[in-house]
């Protein structure tokens, strides 16, 4: 291609350029006078230089390719020709075999000898066409992977919203391996840390609706495979041929050819040792990658997170669990001729514990220690107190059972444990010992520190207040202890409660005391209640009279004299009508 050639190129627009005639003379006798045009300079024996085409197009950032009518290529640049080494001009553009150029061109580019090509075809005069040619290996490469770091990271926002709620280590560890599935891999197992010699495991494998499904399994540790052994010991085992095989052998991957895929093992961080290990796996439509194992690996750093807070939180309920069950109330023991009823609600009942207590302490004469109380404070700190009292009971009731020197030895022990301890915490508390009589009857001796005086129920339906005062325990040496004697005939009860039945505040206005007055009107139509319907009658009457509303720890402890020795008591559970004759146990 010459010079000519250029200046008589068409645009493609219809128009064709010709060369310029010579220049006119600045002046013409025959033309008006008329001031130089701004012209440059040029030396009669210089003429205008005209860029060859070749130097032209070898810096366009695209390659050129053009062909004439009937498609044969009449010119490549250098460009197209380091692109597409397979154009030769003088032959048809279709029998170089490159699709990109054919028809008409997709703009999305195309692919050629590694590289990603963008090309578009602008139709000249004549029929020719020429072809533009643009290499977009290194932007589209940029694209993609700025598309897929943001697939990554809103893949990895999406875990870590998912893993944040679950804090028990099942649900923690079925949603580990529902999230690896199908982004990560067509089966996921997740396999915990053995623990008593057994592993459990979480698979989660790729259904046809795309909705992973998530079964489990326990395995003895000394089965686990291999790979998982290592993994579990901080190890990551790269990928080899028999790590398929393992899992295969493990039941693990149902329906996976072991030379037609590619597994991976990673750690799960805990906060020692790793808390578990992920198996992934899928048929080889493609080898795991390095930036896949990267975020295969985050995956795995974040689930290691949630399943060790799950875990954390799991052993913290666990000791909790075992804590409040050694705090809980007591039920008393059975003793001949008595029916206990007792009725427990503790001010925060998420914690199911509190600073009420009760209890009781067969002795070997067949009469047992009884016992209700209250400790100073709420929580789980006034229930340590009220382990330690009731421990102090359990061991002083073996030296002592008169009910005034018992409750003296306690109150030296709690002073000791307080001042040790640099703590200002006290105790109400009444205490006794019951004795059955052949009649049916029972015999109560008591001893009060500071506790509200315990009501004793007739059989005609009068309620008495047992005149028992004393001094808080706890708090001086040597207090005063109140005691008092009360005879029970066979069908009569006493009842002890602690002071959150009588401060109850509800009622209408929502801040009145139900107050020992109205416990006193509750007892009076309570008579021929057997002592565990008694108990829960003045806690269902005090919870009504709360409403919704805050309220202490409440305590109930019921003694009914069940009647003639020989006859075992039984709990009912229904509350006789008005006039019905009452029903004891036998």
């Amino acid at each position: 291609m010459t010079a000519a050639d250029v200046r008589d190129w068409d645009p493609g627009d219809g128009r064709v350029s010709t060369s310029s005639a010579a220049p006119a003379s600045a002046w013409s006798p025959a033309a008006p006078a008329r001031p130089p045009a701004a012209l440059p300079s040029l030396a009669p024996d210089r003429p205008l230089a005209t860029p060859d085409w070749s130097e032209v197009v070898e810096h366009l950032r695209e390659g050129l390719v053009v062909c004439d009518a009937d498609g044969v290529v009449r010119h490549v640049s250098p460009v197209a020709g380091r692109l597409l080494p397979e154009v030769t001009p003088g032959v048809v553009l279709a029998a170089s075999g490159i699709s990109g150029l054919a028809g008409d061109p997709d703009p999305a580019g195309f692919t050629h000898r590694s590289r990603r090509l963008k090309a578009r075809r602008v139709p000249l005069s004549g029929g020719r066409c020429c072809w533009y040619v643009e290499d977009v290996t290194e932007s589209v490469g940029r694209a993609d992977a700025l598309l897929a770091e943001r697939a990554r990271s809103a893949f990895l926002a999406v875990v870590g919203e998912k893993l944040g709620n679950p804090l028990h280590p099942d649900r923690a560890a079925a949603a580990v391996v529902r999230l690896a599935v199908p982004t990560l891999a067509e089966v996921a197992v997740l396999v915990l840390a053995p623990r008593s010699g057994r592993a459990r495991w979480w698979r989660a494998s790729r259904a046809d609706d795309e909705t992973p499904v998530v079964d489990n399994g326990v395995l003895a540790a000394a089965e686990l495979p291999a790979a998982i052994a290592d993994g579990l010991s901080g190890l990551e085992p790269h990928a080899v041929d028999w790590l398929v095989e393992q899992a295969v052998e493990a039941g693990w991957l149902p329906g996976f050819p072991a030379g037609d895929a590619d597994a991976r093992v990673v750690p799960l961080p805990g906060s020692d040792a790793p808390a578990g290990v992920l198996l992934v796996a899928r048929r080889v439509t493609g080898w795991y990658d390095e930036a896949e194992v990267e975020l295969l690996r985050a995956f795995a750093a974040r689930a290691g997170a949630a399943l060790t807070t799950a875990l954390l939180y799991r052993d913290q309920a666990e000791v909790a669990d075992t804590l409040q069950a050694s705090l809980l109330p007591v039920e008393p023991a059975e003793t001949a001729g008595v029916q206990w009823g007792t009725a427990y609600r503790p001010a925060q009942a998420g914690l199911r514990i509190g600073g009420d207590f009760y209890g009781s302490h067969r002795l070997p004469d067949g009469g047992s220690v009884f016992f209700l109380g209250d400790v100073s404070g709420k929580g789980v700190e006034a229930a340590v107190f009220t382990g330690q009292l009731r421990q102090c009971l359990q061991a002083l009731h073996r030296v002592e059972s008169h009910p005034g020197r018992l409750l003296g030895l306690l109150n030296d022990a709690l002073l000791e444990t307080t001042q040790a301890h640099g703590q200002g915490r006290f105790a109400t508390l009444v205490l006794g010992v019951v004795r059955p009589h052949r009649d049916g009857g029972l015999t109560l001796t008591m001893a009060g520190g500071g506790h509200l005086p315990p009501l004793v129920l007739r059989a005609s339906g009068e309620v008495e207040t047992v005149p028992l005062r004393g001094m808080l325990i706890g708090v001086v040496p040597d207090p005063r202890i109140g005691e008092a004697t009360v005879r029970l005939a066979p069908g009569e009860t006493c009842v002890l409660y602690s002071d959150g039945v009588t401060e109850a505040r509800g009622g209408r206005r929502g801040d009145e005391q139900f107050g020992p007055e109205r416990l006193v009107d509750t007892l009076t139509d309570c008579h021929r209640m057997p002592a565990p319907a008694l108990a829960e009658r003045v806690e269902q009457v005090t919870c009504d009279w709360l409403g919704r509303g805050d309220h202490d720890d409440i305590a109930v402890l019921a003694l009914r004299a069940s009647g003639p020795a020989g006859r075992a008591t039984r709990h009912l559970h229904a509350v006789p009508g008005p006039g019905a004759p009452a029903q004891e146990g036998r």
